[in-house]
């Protein structure tokens, strides 16, 4: 279903938060419930959940966020400047890879002098791509993408890169990485603490129609 008017997407962010919130606090609650041999196990599988539905969420939440801005139609005049940014990311970033020559150089010059009158209709979904690994770099490119001021996410740099991101990366690789019963709240609570606050941000901006042009 597309997200058409700001209850669509809301509605559509908030449900799928929901069932990811439910799996982590699921998977807790059997935690909690388990014995102590049991807990090893169950606590690495909840850093791979937590993980999951943290890069999960952000790529649904943007690509939503950006797409109900493109149903809407508006030319790239009404919108904020980092809309034209991004419908010329993926060329430049073509043409510096390729090496482009100058008759290409100036092609997309005059393409960019010109694009403002043009309608943003269709995201480019590599923008918005975790890449398979949703460090705090690559989540701040997001951010910037949509629009989102990533300084409101900076005390979070260390649990995203340490806690979630490199301790998957360990898990995945089958190499032993202890995960103690005393991290689990923390985990939990910052993992759904994250995902609130990035949704919450983008429906921010639609209602305050942050991502228009500045009149």
């Amino acid at each position: 279903m597309k997200a058409y008017t700001e209850e669509n997407l809301s509605s559509q962010l908030v449900e799928d938060r929901t069932w990811r919130i439910k799996e982590i606090s699921d998977l807790k609650a059997a935690i909690l419930r388990a014995d102590s041999i049991s807990q090893k196990v169950l606590l690495r599988a909840l850093i791979t959940i937590c993980y999951a539905h943290w890069e999960g969420y952000v790529r649904f939440a943007a690509r939503k966020y950006l797409e109900h801005i493109a149903l809407r139609r508006f030319s790239f005049s009404e919108l904020d400047r980092q809309f034209i940014k991004n419908h010329f990311l993926p060329r430049l970033a073509s043409l510096t890879s390729s090496k482009g020559s100058i008759v290409e150089r100036c092609a997309i010059v005059d393409d960019i002098l010109d694009a403002s009158g043009r309608k943003f209709s269709q995201i480019n979904s590599d923008l918005v791509s975790t890449r398979s690994n949703l460090s705090f770099e690559v989540f701040s490119d997001i951010c910037l993408i949509c629009g989102v001021a990533i300084h409101d996410y900076a005390e979070h740099e260390t649990f995203v890169d340490i806690i979630l991101l490199k301790r998957r990366n360990a898990i995945a690789h089958g190499e032993e990485t202890f995960v103690g019963i005393k991290d689990l709240d923390a985990v939990t609570a910052r993992t759904i603490v994250l995902m609130r606050q990035f949704g919450d941000s983008l429906e921010n901006r639609i209602y305050l129609k942050s991502y228009r042009a500045a009149s």
